[in-house]
Order: structure tokens, then sequence, then C-alpha cells
């Protein structure tokens, strides 16, 4: 169910179409949030009133607005101006490669509402860029491209389940360059300036949650000055982001395959941001992918 520190906030949740709405829409309506899905953004305030008027100011509401809307970005904007509403407001973006949303799209047999008579690829385009400003003021970016439904929904619980709203929720995620950068990253950390365990035989079928890695892996030199400069850095940039409203911050700590180096490091990271007070979980995109 919702958090206390969640009551009476607005969720609004938008994104590419095939990225996953519809899943997170539901996931927000069990944990308690009153939905509204496909929603025009010019009734945003309508339906924030009727509901207060309905069920109280400290019903959460949720709704789901896209591209089909009309003048989306210039009504969405407007309405989610400051004050606007008189709720925190929370913006949700969901994303996902081209690949995997047309695989999504072509499964489900449905045409892109921006296609018109061009191609499937073609409406993802207009969408992206109808919606790239949008996804630039979005306090929350989740990737969908790797996760299934129930990973995705567990994405949206943490986030909204029972997150402490005077904290700010730091995912710090490992990954693997040959498979690429992740696209919800808020900044992006790379550690393959240490050397690669992989060359050590002993070592390789290891991953960096293994003891002997992650020792070897910060030992290295320059590991040491890195992490203590580095989160700092977040940690200052974290508190900023809290003093300007947004409550989710991810950071990538990248190697080349995702399995030791980055692994190790990202464990470190995280351990030492939620040694600073910052709600923190870690997350390993690509380990086990090899």
């Amino acid at each position: 169910m919702v958090g206390d520190t969640h009551r009476g906030e607005l969720v609004v949740v938008t994104g590419m179409t095939g990225a996953g709405r519809s899943t997170a829409a539901k996931e927000l309506e069990d944990l308690g949030y009153y939905v509204v899905d496909n929603m025009p953004p010019s009734l945003l305030r309508d339906v924030v009133r009727l509901v207060d008027e309905s069920k109280g100011v400290e019903q959460p509401i949720a709704v789901v607005v896209d591209v089909r809307s009309g003048s989306f970005f210039q009504s969405l904007q407007a309405n989610l101006a400051q004050g606007a509403t008189g709720r925190r407001t929370t913006l949700v973006f969901l994303e996902a490669t081209d690949d995997a949303l047309v695989r999504r799209q072509e499964a489900v047999r449905r045409p892109h509402p921006l296609q018109g008579s061009g191609r499937l690829l073609d409406g993802l385009h207009r969408e992206r860029e109808v919606l790239g400003d949008l996804r630039s003021e979005a306090d929350l970016v989740i990737d969908t491209t790797t996760l299934n439904v129930h990973q995705l929904t567990d994405r949206i619980a943490e986030a909204f389940g029972s997150a402490d709203a005077t904290r700010l929720n730091v995912t710090v995620m490992s990954f693997g360059f040959k498979y690429g950068i992740p696209v919800d990253a808020d900044f992006v950390a790379d550690m393959r300036f240490l050397p690669n365990p992989f060359w050590i035989p002993a070592l390789r079928p290891h991953t960096g949650h293994d003891a002997d890695v992650a020792e070897y892996v910060k030992s290295r030199d320059g590991a040491a000055e890195f992490l203590d400069a580095y989160v700092p850095v977040l940690a200052g940039v974290a508190d900023g982001y809290l003093r300007e409203g947004k409550r989710f911050m991810t950071v990538a700590v990248g190697c080349t395959g995702g399995k030791h180096r980055s692994v190790a490091m990202t464990e470190e990271i995280a351990a030492r941001m939620s040694a600073l007070g910052f709600a923190t979980r870690a997350a390993h995109r690509d380990l086990g992918r090899e």
C-alpha cells in the first residue's frame, strides 16, 4: 500500500508508447492511488479538484497522459506549473529502446498513434521529438528495455509504496559498456581505468559480489581516490536535487561487461551513499548476461 509520505501526492505517468504506462498505472492503483488513464492534460486540475472534494486531499492521485491527448506538451507544462494543482507532483517518464518498442507494438499488432501512413519506427521517432523536453524535466525516468512486467511493478512499488519523501531515492546501477549505456542514468562513471579481473584466471569466474574480486578491484591504484572524490560530488548533487524537489537519482557505473569492476564499485558507492543518509539501492543490469 501507499506509504504515509505519499498521501496527497499527484503522480503523472507519461513516456513512450509501449514502454509500460499501463503496467505502471495498474501498480499505482494497487498501491492505493486514484488512477485516471489516458487523460487530456487540460483536465488535470479539474480531476484534482473533484478528487479533493469526493475523497479528500490526502487521497493520492495518478494520471496517465500520452501524445494522443492533442496539444500534449504545452498543455501538460501549463497544468504542471508550480502550485497549479496544489499538490506535490512527481513526473514519471517511461523509456525504452526503439528495438524494444517495435517488438512490443508488433506483438500486440497495434499501430503507433503518430505513424500515420508511415512505418511504426517513424511514429516512434516523432514521439521522441514531442516528448524530448518533457523527458528532461521528469523526476523519475525508468528504462524498461530489459524489464519484464514484474520487474517494472517492483520499480514502481519501490518508488511509491513506502519511500520516505524527505530523503532522496538513489539507485546505483552497474552495467556493461558493450551492452550500451543506461538511458535513464543521471550520472555515468567509467570503471575501465581499473585493471580487469577478467584477465586473472582465479578471479574470472567470480563477480564483483565475491569478496576476492571486490577486494582486488578496490585495492587497485586509483580506486580509493576515485571513491573518496566521487561520492562527495554525488552527495552534493543529491542535496541539490532535494532542494529542487527531485526525489530520484540514478547513478550508472560501467565496465566492459558489467560483471567485475562495475559491480564491486557499485556496491561500495551504494554503501557510502546509504551511510550518508540517502535511501539507496544497488542494481546490476547486466550481471549474468555473459
